[in-house]
Order: C-alpha cells, then sequence, then structure tokens
C-alpha cells in the first residue's frame, strides 16, 4: 500500500510561503496538509480560504483542508471554493455529521472526518460510506511541535480494520508528532497517509531532507 507524505504548511516559513510550497513538490511531498484553526476549537488560529487561495496558485499538489473550527458547515464552501480537493471536518463540533459530509461532497471537494485521541471510532461507523478520509489525530489538536502519543497505533489499527470490513478505499490519515521514528509503526498500523510539520520544515538541513528521511522511514 502506498504511503503519501503530506506536508503541513502550518510549520513552513510563512514570509516565503509560495517558495515553501513549491519546494514541497520538488522534494517529492504528495500533498499539502492546511490547518485551519479558529481559537475556539481549538486554542490557536493559523489561517483561512485567502491563504488556500494563495496556495493553490503556487502548486498543482492536492491539498488537504483540516478544519478544526466549530461550525465548519460555515466555513467549508469557501476553502472549497479557494481550492481545496479535500477538505475534514471534526466529528467533536458536527451534530449532523451525515449532512456536513454531503454538504462537502457536494461542493465539489472529497469529504473526511477528524477524530481527537479520546473521540472514539464508533463515532463514524455510520458515516464509513461517506468517507474519502478517516483522520485519527495522534496528538490534541492546536499546535505543532508535540510529541506523538504512542497510545494511538491500537486506535489506527482498529481504524484499519473497521475501513476494511466495510470495504471502504477511504484514506487513514494520521497528523501529531510524525517523524522518521515515529512514522514506520503508524504506517504497520495501517496508516496510509503521513503529515508531517516540524520533522519537515524543521529539519536542520531543509525541507528536502525531512521528506527524505520520512520518505526513506516507510519504504
Amino acid at each position: 500500500m502506498t504511503t503519501r507524505l503530506a506536508p503541513s504548511i502550518l510549520a513552513s516559513d510563512f514570509s516565503r510561503l509560495g517558495e515553501e510550497v513549491r519546494r514541497c513538490k520538488l522534494a517529492g511531498a504528495d500533498w499539502l496538509h492546511l490547518d485551519l484553526m479558529d481559537n475556539q476549537f481549538v486554542p490557536n488560529l493559523s489561517f483561512g480560504p485567502p491563504v488556500v487561495a494563495a496556495i493553490r496558485r503556487h502548486t498543482t499538489l492536492l491539498l488537504d483542508a483540516h478544519l478544526m473550527v466549530i461550525e465548519p458547515e460555515r466555513l467549508l464552501p469557501a476553502v472549497v471554493e479557494a481550492g481545496a480537493d479535500r477538505v475534514t471536518v471534526h466529528a467533536e463540533v458536527c451534530p449532523h455529521l451525515h449532512r456536513v459530509l454531503h454538504q462537502i461532497r457536494d461542493a465539489g471537494a472529497r469529504p473526511g472526518v477528524a477524530l481527537n485521541p479520546s473521540t472514539p471510532l464508533s463515532v463514524v461507523e455510520n458515516v464509513i460510506g461517506d468517507l474519502d478520509l478517516l483522520l485519527v489525530m495522534t496528538v490534541n489538536p492546536g499546535f505543532g511541535g508535540q510529541s506523538f502519543i504512542h497510545s494511538m497505533l491500537p486506535k489506527i489499527a482498529a481504524a484499519r480494520r473497521m475501513l476494511d470490513a466495510a470495504g471502504s478505499t477511504a484514506e487513514l490519515e494520521v497528523d501529531g508528532g510524525i517523524d522518521p521514528e515515529t512514522a514506520p509503526p503508524a504506517v504497520a498500523a495501517g496508516a496510509t497517509v503521513l503529515v508531517a510539520g516540524t520533522s519537515v520544515f524543521g529539519h536542520p538541513n531543509g525541507l528536502e531532507a525531512g521528506l527524505t528521511a520520512l520518505r526513506g522511514s516507510v519504504q
């Protein structure tokens, strides 16, 4: 199974955003992960649709938008219009999850659901057929540079079994503390997409070396 690498733009140098985005593609990134935060659902504020649109102008890579916001249904049309290919919402803030997933698809993007570390997989059992991506958070969302929560590995494995049992082709993404040490066990547990921020953009030898090291760890 192919492992896709999705550098998290949140960890990039925003003063050189276009350049960073272009370097990611040249360095072999498969997707770009975009963390939109509202300082309400998570204790941080990042960026919104105008930055998504700016990134879109600099790359043809798949844009994987992760909405860490309350009432994502209000934001997602603008995010899709700005160029996001995939939009992932948090189950914790979507009482009408089925409706929101269909709203994403109707807008022209592929829908995904993210689960915080303490959120059980059972909350997505009834919408598996509506998913193109399931994101298992391996840190509590809101900040980059956190340590991987190793107790999430059984959850990743359980998510893999759940998707396979349902015959789902949805990607299984992991996000939080991913580096060359934590990526291999995450992939072994069944992850197909790795989101990595600090270990890529914060690599002492540059993002190219960071992506190369991450790719090498899971090949």
